[in-house]
């Protein structure tokens, strides 16, 4: 194998990327620099995905470390477990998040669990990806955002990329850690023309558990992740030209969770928005706000408010996905509410 000279992320090339070259900018890289990496699931090969996100990557690294898998999740991530466990680090890819059921059972008994079973002898360095959120009028198990579901598992990470240069960074940072790491990658973000930013054509990581401060703000903290961040940025936007300067905090990372970042924020501001797409009750943004209540009750000024989507399931399709999302005029009847009460 060739040597890797990494350089600094300030001595790299750029290039324009959406968010979807920089998934398979990410995966070229790790495949180049770590012979143990290996990607695998429904069409990944010869046809890239069915969003097109491992494009190429099987003409240049071989059959042997890209290549398609049956149309099970279950035997997708059966052998991933395995495969982790004796020294490879796979990389897989399920259609969508909604198809992730079949394959829970390996999820919530086996790997959340190997390095518990086998007194740290075991690890299981492996990284499962699918693309989330609705707003395309998708059919149904195809707009399904099921962090939650994962995120009351303890042993697994959760990445949520709404950008770029996060997307590589942090899919780099999850194919090096040695616990299982899914990556949700939303749909709408994959190529939306905004978001295309120069982005290291390198090797770099982003810190899985470190939220970015993506607007500084004074009189509210909007927490978002994913494709809420943009909605949460116009809302914050909106609200700057009524004088009400806004705190848009990334999570970029569920789990870990940076806390800290909440915390500071929310005492500064002392009001609180949480924002995600997935449905509210049990959601990720509960949790969140009961963290809040717990190391911030005396700094908050008004509730904190969760805008989130409707509880329902399946995500509506056609014309009612993309009204049953949360969108910038409900995060901005947010900030009225928490400056009012």
């Amino acid at each position: 194998m060739t040597q890797v000279i990494d350089k600094p992320v300030g001595q790299q090339e750029t290039r324009p990327m959406t968010m979807a070259a920089a998934l398979t900018d990410a995966m070229d890289v790790a495949l180049t620099r770590d012979p143990k990496v290996i990607m695998y699931g429904e069409d990944v090969g010869r046809l890239g995905g069915v969003y097109r996100i491992t494009t190429g990557l099987q003409a240049k690294h071989g059959e042997a470390r890209v290549f398609d898998s049956p149309l099970s999740e279950a035997a997708i991530m059966g052998t991933a477990i395995g495969a982790a466990a004796v020294g490879m680090r796979p990389v897989v890819e399920f259609q969508f998040g909604g198809f992730m059921m079949p394959a829970f059972d390996h999820i919530f008994s086996h790997v959340s669990r190997y390095r518990y079973r086998s007194r740290g002898r075991w690890k299981t360095p492996l990284v499962v990806r699918f693309p989330v959120g609705g707003g395309l009028g998708l059919l149904e198990q195809h707009a399904d955002s099921p962090e939650a579901y994962l995120m009351h598992t303890p042993g697994i990470k959760i990445i949520y990329p709404s950008n770029p240069y996060d997307a590589k960074g942090l899919l780099l940072a999850a194919i090096e850690s040695d616990d299982p790491v899914f990556c949700f990658e939303t749909i709408k973000l994959y190529r939306d023309p905004k978001l295309r930013q120069d982005v290291p054509t390198g090797y770099y990581t982003v810190p899985l558990g470190k939220a970015r401060i993506a607007r500084e703000g004074t009189d509210v903290t909007i927490i978002a992740y994913g494709g809420m961040v943009q909605p949460a940025e116009a809302a914050a936007e909106a609200a700057a030209q009524a004088n009400v300067s806004c705190e848009v905090i990334d999570l970029r990372s569920i789990v870990p969770l940076d806390i800290d970042t909440i915390i500071n924020s929310v005492q500064k501001t002392g009001r609180a928005i949480v924002v995600h797409e997935a449905v509210r009750t049990g959601g990720v943004g509960a949790e969140i706000a009961a963290l809040i209540q717990e190391k911030a009750f005396y700094s908050l000024e008004a509730p904190i408010e969760r805008v989130t989507s409707f509880d329902t399931m399946p995500s509506p399709f056609n014309a009612l996905n993309h009204f049953s999302r949360p969108e910038a005029h409900h995060i901005a009847e947010a900030i009225k509410k928490v400056l009012s009460a």
